[in-house]
């Protein structure tokens, strides 16, 4: 049995997990970052990505995650991100639709003054990722990963 650590994932929304984990990789704002149990003490920003997690049982766990921070401390990994949504949970459909919406808006932005470019890009990027994220998790297969 490997070594485990505390991951705690939770968001402004009151929604999160707490599990003992084998491993995690999550999006830093430089890269992914990989952490085992015992990692040094360690403070950093969260980016839009996928976030993964192996449980003490050996399964993986991926959710699409967006913006925060990240803290390992103690054999802990503390992380608040702006949102975390279970992979298989996506409505791809409606991540399609936002994608295509955030698209429509970055196309008019250049004739129409009252569009926020900045906050379209942030919602195609989401979309965008959350798309990524549920089909990857068509790919992963159910159950332990040994």
């Amino acid at each position: 049995m490997a070594a485990t650590f505390e991951l705690i994932l939770a968001t402004p929304i009151g929604w999160g997990i707490r599990d003992d984990a084998e491993s995690l990789i999550v999006p830093g704002v430089e890269g992914y970052i990989g952490i085992l149990a015992n990692h040094a003490p360690l403070m950093t920003a969260v980016d839009v990505g996928a976030l993964t997690y192996r449980d003490s049982a050996g399964y993986d766990h991926i959710f699409a995650v967006t913006d925060g921070f990240l803290e390992v401390s103690h054999n802990r990994v503390t992380i608040i991100a702006d949102s975390a949504e279970v992979a298989d949970c996506i409505d791809i459909d409606r991540a399609r639709a936002a994608l295509q919406r955030a698209k429509d808006r970055l196309s008019k932005a250049s004739t129409d003054a009252s569009i926020n470019v900045e906050r379209a890009r942030e919602a195609y990027r989401r979309a965008l990722n959350r798309i990524k994220v549920a089909e990857t998790c068509e790919l992963v297969p159910p159950g332990p990963s040994r």
